[in-house]
Protein backbone atom coordinates (compact mmCIF):
# COMPACT_ATOMS: atom_id res chain seq x y z
CA UNK A 1 0.00 0.00 0.00
CA UNK A 2 1.33 3.37 -0.72
CA UNK A 3 2.39 5.32 1.92
CA UNK A 4 2.40 9.08 3.48
CA UNK A 5 5.32 9.74 5.75
CA UNK A 6 4.79 12.68 7.65
CA UNK A 7 8.10 14.37 9.60
CA UNK A 8 6.40 15.51 12.88
CA UNK A 9 9.68 17.51 14.01
CA UNK A 10 10.41 19.52 11.21
CA UNK A 11 6.74 20.84 11.04
CA UNK A 12 6.80 21.11 14.91
CA UNK A 13 10.01 23.41 14.18
CA UNK A 14 8.40 25.35 11.47
CA UNK A 15 5.75 26.33 13.93
CA UNK A 16 7.98 27.60 16.77
CA UNK A 17 10.33 29.42 14.30
CA UNK A 18 6.97 31.86 13.22
CA UNK A 19 5.72 32.24 16.35
CA UNK A 20 9.51 33.61 17.29
CA UNK A 21 9.04 35.38 14.21
CA UNK A 22 5.45 36.45 14.01
CA UNK A 23 6.51 37.71 18.28
CA UNK A 24 9.05 39.83 16.59
CA UNK A 25 6.94 41.99 14.63
CA UNK A 26 4.38 41.99 17.00
CA UNK A 27 1.65 39.89 14.88
CA UNK A 28 -0.44 37.60 15.95
CA UNK A 29 -1.48 34.45 13.82
CA UNK A 30 -3.91 31.13 13.76
CA UNK A 31 -2.10 28.30 12.58
CA UNK A 32 -4.56 26.88 9.41
CA UNK A 33 -4.97 22.78 9.77
CA UNK A 34 -6.82 22.65 6.21
CA UNK A 35 -4.00 19.94 5.37
CA UNK A 36 -4.64 18.00 8.32
CA UNK A 37 -8.20 17.04 6.47
CA UNK A 38 -9.33 16.14 10.13
CA UNK A 39 -6.43 13.67 11.03
CA UNK A 40 -6.77 13.22 14.94
CA UNK A 41 -3.48 11.96 15.12
CA UNK A 42 -1.62 14.27 12.98
CA UNK A 43 -3.74 17.65 15.02
CA UNK A 44 -2.03 15.32 18.92
CA UNK A 45 1.16 14.95 16.83
CA UNK A 46 0.92 18.90 16.44
CA UNK A 47 -0.84 20.68 18.57
CA UNK A 48 1.04 19.83 21.87
CA UNK A 49 1.05 22.32 24.84
CA UNK A 50 4.43 23.78 24.08
CA UNK A 51 3.29 24.42 20.30
CA UNK A 52 0.03 25.73 21.19
CA UNK A 53 1.26 28.14 23.66
CA UNK A 54 2.66 30.99 21.48
CA UNK A 55 -0.23 30.96 18.34
CA UNK A 56 -3.34 32.86 18.93
CA UNK A 57 -5.59 30.32 17.52
CA UNK A 58 -6.26 27.15 15.06
CA UNK A 59 -8.25 27.76 12.25
CA UNK A 60 -10.54 25.14 9.73
CA UNK A 61 -12.47 25.15 6.52
CA UNK A 62 -14.23 22.44 7.79
CA UNK A 63 -16.74 21.97 10.67
CA UNK A 64 -15.72 18.49 11.35
CA UNK A 65 -12.23 19.46 11.71
CA UNK A 66 -12.93 22.18 13.92
CA UNK A 67 -15.12 19.37 16.39
CA UNK A 68 -11.97 17.54 16.10
CA UNK A 69 -9.93 20.34 16.97
CA UNK A 70 -11.90 20.99 20.42
CA UNK A 71 -12.29 17.31 21.01
CA UNK A 72 -8.51 16.96 21.31
CA UNK A 73 -8.10 20.07 23.36
CA UNK A 74 -11.09 22.13 24.28
CA UNK A 75 -8.97 25.09 25.40
CA UNK A 76 -7.72 25.75 21.81
CA UNK A 77 -9.48 28.88 20.24
CA UNK A 78 -10.99 27.97 17.17
CA UNK A 79 -11.73 30.10 13.69
CA UNK A 80 -13.60 28.95 10.83
CA UNK A 81 -12.20 30.73 8.07
CA UNK A 82 -15.22 30.83 5.22
CA UNK A 83 -18.44 32.32 5.38
CA UNK A 84 -20.55 29.70 7.64
CA UNK A 85 -23.45 27.83 6.10
CA UNK A 86 -26.79 27.99 7.38
CA UNK A 87 -27.20 24.80 7.47
CA UNK A 88 -24.97 24.66 10.48
CA UNK A 89 -24.96 27.76 11.96
CA UNK A 90 -25.68 26.36 15.60
CA UNK A 91 -22.36 24.06 15.15
CA UNK A 92 -20.34 26.45 14.01
CA UNK A 93 -21.31 28.58 17.24
CA UNK A 94 -20.84 25.09 19.10
CA UNK A 95 -16.99 24.94 18.01
CA UNK A 96 -15.73 27.76 16.43
CA UNK A 97 -15.14 30.64 18.75
CA UNK A 98 -14.69 33.40 15.83
CA UNK A 99 -15.96 33.29 12.20
CA UNK A 100 -15.34 35.18 9.44
CA UNK A 101 -17.81 36.72 7.38
CA UNK A 102 -19.39 38.52 4.57
CA UNK A 103 -23.29 38.26 5.24
CA UNK A 104 -25.51 39.85 7.22
CA UNK A 105 -28.43 37.21 6.67
CA UNK A 106 -25.53 34.99 8.37
CA UNK A 107 -24.47 37.10 10.99
CA UNK A 108 -28.01 37.55 11.97
CA UNK A 109 -28.53 33.90 12.28
CA UNK A 110 -25.28 33.32 14.09
CA UNK A 111 -26.32 35.67 16.78
CA UNK A 112 -29.28 34.05 17.35
CA UNK A 113 -27.67 30.63 18.09
CA UNK A 114 -25.28 32.51 19.97
CA UNK A 115 -28.03 33.60 22.32
CA UNK A 116 -29.53 30.49 22.43
CA UNK A 117 -26.15 29.00 23.43
CA UNK A 118 -25.63 32.05 26.15
CA UNK A 119 -22.62 32.50 24.18
CA UNK A 120 -20.57 35.91 22.65
CA UNK A 121 -19.20 34.82 18.88
CA UNK A 122 -16.73 36.66 17.46
CA UNK A 123 -16.43 37.29 13.93
CA UNK A 124 -14.23 38.70 11.37
CA UNK A 125 -15.88 40.83 9.13
CA UNK A 126 -14.17 40.18 5.75
CA UNK A 127 -13.67 42.55 2.56
CA UNK A 128 -13.32 42.26 -1.03
CA UNK A 129 -9.66 43.46 -1.83
CA UNK A 130 -9.75 42.21 -5.97
CA UNK A 131 -9.73 38.45 -5.16
CA UNK A 132 -13.21 37.79 -6.42
CA UNK A 133 -13.49 35.30 -3.58
CA UNK A 134 -14.93 35.99 -0.14
CA UNK A 135 -15.96 39.77 1.09
CA UNK A 136 -18.39 42.20 0.88
CA UNK A 137 -17.87 45.21 -1.45
CA UNK A 138 -15.48 48.33 0.47
CA UNK A 139 -17.93 50.41 0.17
CA UNK A 140 -20.64 48.99 1.73
CA UNK A 141 -18.58 48.47 4.71
CA UNK A 142 -19.76 51.42 6.61
CA UNK A 143 -23.69 50.56 6.30
CA UNK A 144 -22.55 46.66 6.30
CA UNK A 145 -21.06 47.07 10.18
CA UNK A 146 -23.94 49.61 11.11
CA UNK A 147 -26.25 46.68 10.98
CA UNK A 148 -24.13 44.41 12.77
CA UNK A 149 -21.88 45.62 15.57
CA UNK A 150 -24.44 46.26 18.36
CA UNK A 151 -25.82 42.94 18.18
CA UNK A 152 -25.89 41.51 21.58
CA UNK A 153 -24.49 38.31 20.96
CA UNK A 154 -21.72 39.28 18.42
CA UNK A 155 -18.39 40.64 18.98
CA UNK A 156 -16.65 42.23 15.85
CA UNK A 157 -13.46 41.84 16.74
CA UNK A 158 -11.72 42.65 13.46
CA UNK A 159 -11.51 43.26 9.71
CA UNK A 160 -9.81 40.65 7.40
CA UNK A 161 -9.02 40.15 3.29
CA UNK A 162 -8.22 37.05 1.52
CA UNK A 163 -5.56 37.36 -1.26
CA UNK A 164 -3.97 34.83 -3.67
CA UNK A 165 -5.98 31.71 -3.58
CA UNK A 166 -8.23 31.77 -6.46
CA UNK A 167 -7.34 34.08 -8.90
CA UNK A 168 -3.49 34.46 -7.53
CA UNK A 169 -4.04 38.46 -6.57
CA UNK A 170 -0.88 39.65 -5.15
CA UNK A 171 -1.26 41.08 -2.32
CA UNK A 172 0.38 44.63 -1.84
CA UNK A 173 1.16 47.29 0.53
CA UNK A 174 -1.85 49.56 -1.56
CA UNK A 175 -4.36 46.77 -1.33
CA UNK A 176 -3.44 45.79 2.43
CA UNK A 177 -3.57 49.40 2.98
CA UNK A 178 -6.85 49.82 1.86
CA UNK A 179 -7.86 47.43 4.90
CA UNK A 180 -5.92 49.13 7.51
CA UNK A 181 -7.89 52.46 6.21
CA UNK A 182 -11.06 51.39 6.49
CA UNK A 183 -9.97 49.69 10.38
CA UNK A 184 -9.60 53.39 11.33
CA UNK A 185 -12.71 54.48 9.71
CA UNK A 186 -15.06 52.07 11.47
CA UNK A 187 -12.67 52.79 14.61
CA UNK A 188 -13.34 56.58 14.29
CA UNK A 189 -17.37 56.61 13.17
CA UNK A 190 -18.51 53.88 15.56
CA UNK A 191 -16.00 54.43 18.21
CA UNK A 192 -15.39 50.78 18.59
CA UNK A 193 -12.01 49.03 18.67
CA UNK A 194 -11.09 46.35 15.84
CA UNK A 195 -8.59 44.11 17.57
CA UNK A 196 -7.21 42.01 14.75
CA UNK A 197 -6.69 43.18 10.90
CA UNK A 198 -6.77 39.89 9.31
CA UNK A 199 -4.74 41.03 5.98
CA UNK A 200 -2.08 37.59 5.84
CA UNK A 201 -1.52 34.44 4.50
CA UNK A 202 1.71 32.88 3.48
CA UNK A 203 1.62 34.56 0.37
CA UNK A 204 1.97 38.10 2.57
CA UNK A 205 4.96 36.57 4.04
CA UNK A 206 7.79 38.13 2.27
CA UNK A 207 5.96 41.82 2.73
CA UNK A 208 7.07 41.27 6.17
CA UNK A 209 10.58 40.38 5.56
CA UNK A 210 10.71 42.88 3.18
CA UNK A 211 9.31 46.03 5.76
CA UNK A 212 6.16 46.34 2.99
CA UNK A 213 3.45 45.60 4.98
CA UNK A 214 1.15 48.34 6.10
CA UNK A 215 1.70 48.60 10.26
CA UNK A 216 -2.06 47.76 11.17
CA UNK A 217 -1.70 44.10 9.62
CA UNK A 218 -1.44 42.11 13.11
CA UNK A 219 -3.06 38.78 12.35
CA UNK A 220 -2.32 36.41 9.94
CA UNK A 221 -3.68 32.39 8.95
CA UNK A 222 -0.48 30.57 8.41
CA UNK A 223 -1.17 26.91 6.81
CA UNK A 224 1.24 26.13 3.65
CA UNK A 225 4.34 27.81 4.65
CA UNK A 226 3.84 25.75 8.37
CA UNK A 227 3.97 22.56 6.48
CA UNK A 228 5.82 23.49 3.27
CA UNK A 229 8.15 26.00 4.50
CA UNK A 230 7.56 28.14 1.58
CA UNK A 231 5.54 31.39 0.52
CA UNK A 232 3.28 30.42 -2.70
CA UNK A 233 3.94 34.37 -3.83
CA UNK A 234 6.72 32.90 -5.22
CA UNK A 235 6.85 29.07 -3.96
CA UNK A 236 10.19 30.03 -2.20
CA UNK A 237 11.31 28.83 0.89
CA UNK A 238 10.71 31.39 3.68
CA UNK A 239 13.44 32.17 6.44
CA UNK A 240 15.24 28.81 7.21
CA UNK A 241 11.98 26.96 7.42
CA UNK A 242 11.99 23.01 6.31
CA UNK A 243 10.90 21.91 3.06
CA UNK A 244 11.05 18.17 3.75
CA UNK A 245 8.15 17.55 5.01
CA UNK A 246 6.26 15.29 3.30
CA UNK A 247 7.32 12.38 1.24
CA UNK A 248 4.75 10.14 -0.71
CA UNK A 249 5.93 6.74 -1.13
CA UNK A 250 4.39 4.53 -3.82
CA UNK A 251 5.03 0.62 -5.01
CA UNK A 252 6.31 -0.43 -7.97
CA UNK A 253 3.53 -3.36 -9.12
CA UNK A 254 4.28 -3.54 -12.64
CA UNK A 255 7.45 -3.33 -15.05
CA UNK A 256 7.58 -3.70 -18.44
CA UNK A 257 9.35 -2.06 -21.26
CA UNK A 258 6.60 -0.57 -23.64
CA UNK A 259 5.65 1.82 -26.33
CA UNK A 260 5.78 5.39 -25.86
CA UNK A 261 2.40 5.65 -27.64
CA UNK A 262 -0.58 3.65 -26.92
CA UNK A 263 -1.57 1.42 -29.65
CA UNK A 264 -4.85 2.00 -31.92
CA UNK A 265 -6.90 4.67 -32.33
CA UNK A 266 -6.46 7.60 -29.72
CA UNK A 267 -10.00 9.44 -27.50
CA UNK A 268 -10.99 10.41 -24.77
CA UNK A 269 -9.68 7.84 -21.42
CA UNK A 270 -12.11 6.63 -19.50
CA UNK A 271 -11.35 9.67 -17.14
CA UNK A 272 -11.44 12.33 -19.68
CA UNK A 273 -7.62 12.90 -20.86
CA UNK A 274 -6.44 13.09 -24.32
CA UNK A 275 -3.05 11.25 -24.45
CA UNK A 276 -0.44 14.11 -26.81
CA UNK A 277 2.37 12.87 -28.32
CA UNK A 278 5.34 14.17 -30.59
CA UNK A 279 5.78 12.54 -34.26
CA UNK A 280 9.28 11.25 -32.90
CA UNK A 281 7.70 9.06 -30.05
CA UNK A 282 5.59 6.61 -32.57
CA UNK A 283 7.39 3.47 -32.84
CA UNK A 284 9.95 3.98 -29.65
CA UNK A 285 9.66 1.75 -26.57
CA UNK A 286 10.41 2.86 -22.70
CA UNK A 287 10.45 1.13 -19.36
CA UNK A 288 7.65 2.33 -17.44
CA UNK A 289 6.69 0.95 -14.18
CA UNK A 290 2.72 0.97 -12.93
CA UNK A 291 2.62 2.57 -8.86
CA UNK A 292 -0.13 1.54 -6.86
CA UNK A 293 -2.06 4.74 -6.46
CA UNK A 294 -4.76 6.13 -8.58
CA UNK A 295 -6.48 9.54 -8.87
CA UNK A 296 -9.17 8.23 -5.59
CA UNK A 297 -5.99 9.04 -3.97
CA UNK A 298 -4.62 12.26 -5.40
CA UNK A 299 -3.96 13.91 -8.93
CA UNK A 300 -0.39 13.02 -10.52
CA UNK A 301 -0.14 16.31 -11.20
CA UNK A 302 0.06 17.63 -7.39
CA UNK A 303 3.32 15.32 -7.22
CA UNK A 304 6.75 15.47 -8.06
CA UNK A 305 9.29 12.35 -8.49
CA UNK A 306 12.94 12.80 -6.49
CA UNK A 307 14.36 10.66 -9.25
CA UNK A 308 14.82 13.25 -11.63
CA UNK A 309 15.00 10.26 -14.61
CA UNK A 310 11.11 9.90 -13.63
CA UNK A 311 8.31 11.19 -15.80
CA UNK A 312 4.62 10.53 -14.77
CA UNK A 313 2.92 9.80 -17.91
CA UNK A 314 -0.48 8.97 -16.89
CA UNK A 315 -3.55 7.88 -14.42
CA UNK A 316 -6.19 6.07 -13.69
CA UNK A 317 -8.37 5.47 -10.69
CA UNK A 318 -6.26 2.92 -9.00
CA UNK A 319 -2.85 2.97 -10.90
CA UNK A 320 -0.62 5.31 -12.13
CA UNK A 321 1.97 5.01 -14.62
CA UNK A 322 5.41 6.53 -15.41
CA UNK A 323 8.75 6.48 -17.40
CA UNK A 324 11.62 5.46 -15.91
CA UNK A 325 13.36 5.37 -18.84
CA UNK A 326 16.73 3.33 -19.30
CA UNK A 327 16.42 2.13 -15.89
CA UNK A 328 20.02 1.92 -15.25
CA UNK A 329 21.85 3.26 -12.47
CA UNK A 330 25.03 4.98 -13.47
CA UNK A 331 27.34 1.71 -12.34
CA UNK A 332 25.04 -0.02 -15.53
CA UNK A 333 22.64 -2.31 -12.89
CA UNK A 334 19.12 -2.05 -13.25
CA UNK A 335 17.94 1.25 -11.10
CA UNK A 336 14.11 -0.29 -10.21
CA UNK A 337 12.56 -3.74 -9.60
CA UNK A 338 9.06 -5.08 -9.00
CA UNK A 339 8.50 -4.21 -5.27
CA UNK A 340 10.49 -1.01 -4.90
CA UNK A 341 9.32 2.17 -3.77
CA UNK A 342 9.67 5.66 -5.68
CA UNK A 343 9.23 8.71 -3.88
CA UNK A 344 7.16 11.48 -4.64
CA UNK A 345 7.24 14.95 -3.30
CA UNK A 346 3.52 16.10 -2.91
CA UNK A 347 2.35 19.66 -2.62
CA UNK A 348 -0.38 21.30 -0.19
CA UNK A 349 -3.18 20.05 -1.49
CA UNK A 350 -2.23 16.73 -3.13
CA UNK A 351 -0.86 16.07 1.07
CA UNK A 352 -4.94 17.00 1.96
CA UNK A 353 -6.14 14.76 -0.38
CA UNK A 354 -3.43 11.92 0.39
CA UNK A 355 -5.08 12.05 4.17
CA UNK A 356 -8.08 12.14 3.06
CA UNK A 357 -7.70 8.84 1.41
CA UNK A 358 -8.34 5.66 3.07
CA UNK A 359 -6.29 3.60 0.93
CA UNK A 360 -2.77 5.52 1.31
CA UNK A 361 -1.15 4.45 4.85
CA UNK A 362 0.28 7.46 7.08
CA UNK A 363 3.24 7.39 8.77
CA UNK A 364 4.74 10.21 11.48
CA UNK A 365 8.46 9.94 11.95
CA UNK A 366 10.60 12.22 14.52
Amino acid sequence: MAELEINITEIRNNVKKLSTYFKKHDIKWSLITKVFSGDKEFMRQILTPDIIKDIHSVGDSRLSSLINLKEINDELITIYIKPPPLQYIDDVVKYADISLNSSFKTIIALNKAAKKQNKIHKIIVMIELGELREGINREDLSDFYESIFQLENIDVVGLGSNLGCMYGIEPTYDKLLQLCLYKELIEAKYKSKLSLISGGSSITLPLIENQTIPKDINHFRIGEAVFFGTSPLNNNQFLDLSTDTFNFYTQIIELEEKGIVPDGIISDASIGHVADYEQKDFGRTTNKAILDFGLLDVDQDGLEANDKDIKLVGTTSDMTVVDIGENINIDGKQKYFIGDKICLNPNYISVARLLNSKFVDKKFIK
